[in-house]
């Protein structure tokens, strides 16, 4: 049965983070399916983060009450539908709810999924491997909404996609009805507890300096990740010369490492302390930022570029994904096993809107450079938060004694 729930947990969250990260293929589709304008079309983003943080706000509390696990069933049946009437749209309006509906999913199954993670693992270690697990098979789902966005876009009716989707959504809520999952450590009193409550219970551990270092942490950590997976088309095509299509494409390497990154440090992290593990990805990451970037200099525009002729560039500075990868995962689990069970989604709805403050302004940052600086020079600001992470990281070590029930 625990190997179930984990399979079962993995695949609900990497589904709503398929739906999440679709954001940017719908903007591209809006505006040739829609007439929806380029203004238009960035307000999905602020549709999904902000609703990510309105449910990390008022919901925070509303999950443990509801339960874990019939909240992702709800969830998982609210994004059938809202699918299901997605495949029918005729105007961008429909995209603007559906990402409304999406980023709200988002948030509770972000609490629960956190939450169960810290019902189901036997120790901290198994927590870490547990959670490396999920966030891998959570990127994979992530990679594969790009294919499948891409099959459907060239069968000529991109919106029939949201048809399989729903299906999913479906298929994967029936999974959870038999799933028992045993939340007798959550107390009663805190299932019941309001969001004023829930707010409260957020509040008493922001100013602990233990969770000040985690959120830290993962701030700069999103800053790094989404200024990344932001640009770096943009980097292909313009720093790269690469064709508009290939600059797409050739990004998808940088969410294929992160999966690859986030399953590998499920099986290290069991036998390798996890501050030792992070650091010497730090390292491994400057020193691929380092080595990465020289080579993009001087790169000429090619009519003929494509996968087998791309400079290696294109190949080297995503797999600096790898190394980031194990980051995120990590750092939830060592703060969540440091706090008793009952506090978990409050930690959580902490996590989700620092992670999500953190991916806005990495994008705006490294955009803003890329604007400012020539050539490759802005992914250079890199250097700057992978140290003060570093540096978080340590913190984090010492500081994680201090957080208490």
């Amino acid at each position: 049965m625990r190997t179930r729930t984990i399979i079962t947990l993995a695949l609900t969250y990497a589904l709503l983070g398929l739906m999440m990260n679709s954001v940017g293929i719908v903007i591209l589709q809006s505006i040739a399916h829609f007439g929806a304008t380029k203004l238009m079309g960035s307000t999905l983003e602020a549709c999904k983060d902000l609703s990510v943080v309105a449910a990390s706000l008022l919901l925070v509390a509303a999950v443990p009450a509801f339960g874990y696990r019939w909240s992702l069933v709800a969830v998982l049946v609210l994004m059938a539908t809202a699918c299901l009437l997605a495949s029918f749209a005729t105007n961008f309006i429909a995209m603007q709810a559906l990402f409304v509906l999406t980023g709200l999913s988002f948030g509770i199954t972000k609490i629960a999924t956190y939450s169960t993670i810290g019902l189901i693992a036997r120790n901290p270690a198994d927590h870490a491997s547990i959670t490396g697990l999920v966030e891998g098979v959570f990127m994979g789902g992530v990679l594969a909404g790009a294919w499948i966005f891409g099959w459907f876009i060239d069968a000529g009716d991109w919106l029939r996609v949201y048809w399989l989707l729903a299906a999913l959504c479906v298929v994967t809520s029936c999974a959870w009805l038999g799933i028992r999952l045993d939340e007798a450590p959550v107390p009663v009193a805190k299932r019941s507890a309001s969001v004023a409550a829930g707010w409260k219970d957020m509040l008493a551990l922001a100013v602990l300096p233990a969770t000040v270092a985690v959120l830290a942490t993962l701030f700069l950590y999103v800053l790094i990740e989404q200024g990344v997976g932001t640009w770096l088309p943009t980097f292909n095509r313009e720093i790269l010369h690469l064709p508009a299509t290939t600059s797409v494409q050739m990004s998808s390497i940088f969410v294929a490492a992160l999966a690859l990154g986030r399953l590998l440090s499920g099986l290290v992290l069991r036998r390798v302390a996890w501050l030792p593990v992070l650091l010497a990805c730090l390292a491994a990451l400057a020193l691929l930022v380092v080595a990465a970037l020289p080579l993009a200099e001087g790169v000429r525009p090619r009519a003929d570029t494509g996968w087998a002729n791309a400079p290696f560039a294109a190949y080297l500075f995503p797999l600096i994904g790898l190394f980031l990868a194990p980051i995120y995962p990590t750092v939830c689990s060592v703060a969540l096993s440091a706090l008793p069970q009952h506090r978990h989604a409050a930690m959580i709805g902490l996590i989700v809107i620092f992670s999500a403050l953190g991916g806005t302004i990495g994008s705006f940052v490294v955009g803003l450079l890329f604007q400012s600086l020539p050539g490759a020079a802005a992914f250079y600001f890199l250097l700057v938060p992978i140290a003060l992470v570093a540096l978080a990281l340590s913190l984090v070590r010492r500081r994680i004694a201090g957080v208490t029930a």
